[in-house]
């Protein structure tokens, strides 16, 4: 890394940058300055302009894989950014550094790297943003399998667009996020920052992610292209081996909508090499695919060290050289977080002509496109980022605070209330056990700062307000004697603290038992980026401590933080409760026990489906028929709670289903090859208390030409429903919904019967309508329709 210049250097009145140029001019066309512009660029001015640099405000441990393995050291910073540079990595993310300082920092390093280079382009500023700003004293939102739960893409879609304003209002200009990868296997670490285990709910509250940073002027980067998730045994960068139906059909539809409906104007490379060809060498994945067919026409950014992964550990380039003249040929246009393979060794394979320079051309005409539309070109360009220039500068403002509120109470998903004790009105006392009951990390995932870098500072304040769970639940029953024991570390097999945890839930009235997960990086952690599992037993002694609790007599609640779902059958039927919170962020606690309460009215769904058993499979609902219970096998992989599944303290009723406006009749409604069909029914809240209800609509297709899930989710709809009212929702479902990738690798609708049903999870669907789809087999290309868009309307 490279130490950024100092934040008090004085600030010149004015940049001193090129003299007045064509390419300088706003007014004049982009294509016009960007071609003015690379003429008077020489090849080492280009070739600066295709990698980033590490600035970062002092040290710590890794933040990327086997960084350590790359940390040669770079000559001075006058000398590295003479020829000018790309990217800026991560000045706020790497270190706690304190806002107001970050962005100054950020802006004297801007003003030096214009200064100091003959053309004067100042650097895009990039950070991650999974879970809200990865920086100091950033509001922390729920990661992206709470996004999932929460089945609500309009609040994914506002809390996108106040954290690019927030990014904007520093200086930064790309957000590394959201992440597309379809939940495989949740023994992956990193299950807690994809959306769940449905392509179709990914790619929703993807695109509406991904529209929201875009609409504040922030540049959102998908990740990771693609296949990623699908590692073998869930294992971080391990060997993908998915066929090429089942990598169109759930891999890619997410990136396909980002693309063409979220405005995305960066994509980033995955890891894993899929089928034996790491994606960052896949010139028909990144330029074929990518660009020919999805239309992309933005930058592609390496994930970090992905061009050096290709020489050091998928071992199909002899040098870095050698990864350089792959990685560009492929298409990916900026190495990152610094440079390593972009720099001299491309340049003297370019030099030598064994590299053809108009590969880099065609890299720094895309780069330099993307600045220009940040107006990173433009003269008089200032770098003094909006915070500072307006006198203020809060990270975690309350507005962004509640919306952080808004999005963790509509994620918590109640699964069992089996004993009835939920809502928990007014204990007298209450036992709030459990490794997770007093821990802050157990509500972050591994991208929050205070899990992702605050950990390697312990000196340094956590910086943002977020009370634990046991705080959570003294401030909710204020009345209530609460009394704690940690019973077990989380990951550690420690069962020396069981005997008091049984002791001090035997004396109250109800126990609630806190499990779960604490989230880092690369083993730190029992989830999160590196931290992949066996298998999905609750780490540590925490299955044990919560079978002697559940012995105790005393009625449980057992409440689960985690970034993966983890089996619960040995739990189930014994606990009064059981609630399910994905690492739900800063306000999670508050969220968690006000459901806990009845504060919060619980509405939350699953997004990835819990197993009964911690070998549990398939991994996702999306199986065959062969894949589910039956008479060929002796395991049943039928799982404990199954996707889309979540209760409330009111009841809901789905009735009356139609097509077209039509009661349904014997005979199926027929529909073209290349028609819709209206699909509506009626959603009643019946109980006695407000609440929410996401109604969902699944298609199924008995008869294909190639085996089918059972069924996949391809509409839903999160409804806000007053007690005894009701809302009319209408689905419109083009044939192009029925579309999968045939025997011939061409996506088409076939004619054929197709079975539509609505219900509230994936295995409660009472009401089905049956369609004919007739006329030819029809290929669906890449502007088929991509979604079901639905309409809500109240029933009067």
């Amino acid at each position: 890394m490279i130490e950024p210049p100092a934040a008090d250097v004085p600030e010149p009145a004015t940049l001193p940058g090129p003299p007045p140029a064509d390419w300088t001019d706003p007014s004049r066309p982009l294509d016009e300055r960007i071609r003015c512009l690379m003429a008077l660029m020489t090849l080492e001015e280009k070739v600066a302009q295709l990698y980033g640099i590490w600035t970062a405000i002092g040290e710590g441990e890794d933040v990327a894989p086997n960084q350590h393995e790359f940390s040669e050291p770079l000559p001075p910073w006058e000398e590295l950014t003479k020829p000018g540079l790309g990217q800026l990595t991560r000045v706020f993310g790497t270190g706690p550094v304190e806002p107001a300082t970050g962005a100054r920092v950020l802006a004297q390093t801007q003003r030096d790297l214009v200064a100091n280079s003959r053309l004067g382009i100042p650097a895009i500023a990039h950070e991650e943003c999974l879970a809200g700003f990865t920086a100091w004293q950033a509001t922390v939102f729920p990661v992206p399998l709470a996004w999932g739960a929460s089945f609500d893409p309009a609040t994914v879609h506002r809390m996108a667009g106040a954290i690019g304003a927030q990014l904007r209002s520093v200086g930064v200009h790309q957000g590394l996020s959201p992440v597309l990868d379809v939940s495989f296997d949740a023994r992956w670490g990193r299950t807690e920052e994809t959306i769940g285990e449905d392509p179709y709910l990914v790619a929703v509250l993807g695109t509406a992610y991904t529209r929201g940073l875009e609409g504040a002027g922030v540049v959102a980067t998908l990740k990771h292209f693609a296949g990623y998730s699908a590692s073998g045994a869930g294992r971080n960068h391990a060997p993908v081996h998915l066929g090429p139906r089942e990598f169109a059909d759930v891999v890619l539809p997410p990136f396909e909508m980002a693309l063409r409906e979220g405005g995305a104007r960066s994509v980033m490379h995955s890891y894993s090499a899929v089928d034996g060809v790491p994606p960052a060498a896949d010139e028909a994945l990144l330029t074929g695919l990518l660009r020919g067919t999805l239309g992309f026409d933005g930058v592609v950014v390496a994930d970090y060290f992905g061009v050096s992964f290709l020489q050091s550990t998928q071992g199909v380039a002899g040098s870095p050289g050698e990864a350089a003249a792959q990685a560009l040929a492929a298409g990916v246009d900026v190495e990152l977080p610094t440079v390593r393979c972009y720099g001299e060794p491309l340049l003297e394979l370019v030099r030598t002509g064994a590299v053809p320079e108009a590969l880099v051309d065609r890299a720094v005409e895309r780069v330099l496109r993307q600045k220009g539309e940040l107006g990173l070109l433009d003269a008089g360009w200032d770098p003094e980022p909006p915070a500072l220039r307006d006198g203020g500068l809060d990270l975690d403002p309350p507005e962004l605070r509640a919306l952080a509120r808004t999005m963790a109470e509509r994620s918590v998903v109640l699964l069992d209330n089996g004993g009835g004790v939920l809502p928990l009105r007014d204990p007298s006392s209450v036992a709030v056990v459990g490794p997770c009951a007093d821990d802050v990390l157990s509500l972050m995932g591994c991208y929050a700062f205070p899990n992702h870098v605050g950990v390697q500072h312990p000196d340094v304040p956590l910086g943002i307000e977020l009370p634990t769970l046991l705080e959570a639940v003294r401030s909710e029953y204020p009345r209530a004697t609460v009394t704690t024991a940690q019973g077990c570390p989380v990951q550690e097999p420690d069962r020396s603290g069981i005997a008091e945890a049984v002791a001090t839930a035997s004396a109250a009235e109800v126990c609630i038992a806190v499990v779960g997960d604490v989230s880092g990086l690369f083993g730190r952690g029992t989830s999160g980026e590196g931290c992949d599992a066996d298998d999905l037993r609750l780490p540590g002694a925490q299955a044990e401590l919560l079978d002697a609790l559940l012995g105790t007599g005393t009625p449980v609640v057992v409440v689960v933080l985690s970034g993966r779902p983890y089996a619960l059958g040995e739990v189930a039927g014994r606990a009064a409760a059981v609630v399910q919170a994905f690492f739900p962020g800063e306000e999670g606690s508050g969220a968690v026990a006000g459901v806990l309460s009845g504060r919060v009215n619980p509405s939350g769904k699953l997004p990835v489906q819990v197993a009964r058993t911690p070998g549990g499979s398939p991994a996702t609902y999306l199986g065959p028929a062969l894949g589910r219970a039956g008479g060929i096998s002796s395991a049943d992989p039928t799982p404990l709670f199954p996707f889309g599944f979540g209760l409330s303290y009111t009841t809901f009723a789905v009735d009356d289903v139609r097509l077209d406006g039509a009661h349904l009749g014997e005979v199926p409604a027929e529909v073209a090859t290349d028609g819709s069909v209206e699909l509506s029914c009626t959603v009643t809240n019946t109980g006695d208390r407000d609440g929410a209800e996401v109604v969902q609509l699944y298609l199924s297709d008995p008869v294909a030409s190639v085996v089918q899930p059972v069924r996949r989710l391809i509409g839903f709809a999160r409804v806000e429903l007053a007690a005894g009212a009701s809302a009319r929702l209408t689905f419109g479902v083009h044939a192009d919904r029925a579309a999968f990738t045939g025997r011939d690798l061409r996506r088409v609708v076939e004619p054929g019967e197709l079975v539509l049903s609505v219900g509230t999870s994936s295995e409660d669907l009472p009401l089905r309508a049956r369609v004919r789809l007739t006329g030819p087999v029809r290929e669906a290309g890449p502007d088929r329709v991509l979604t079901t868009p639905v309409q809500v309307a109240p029933v009067r």
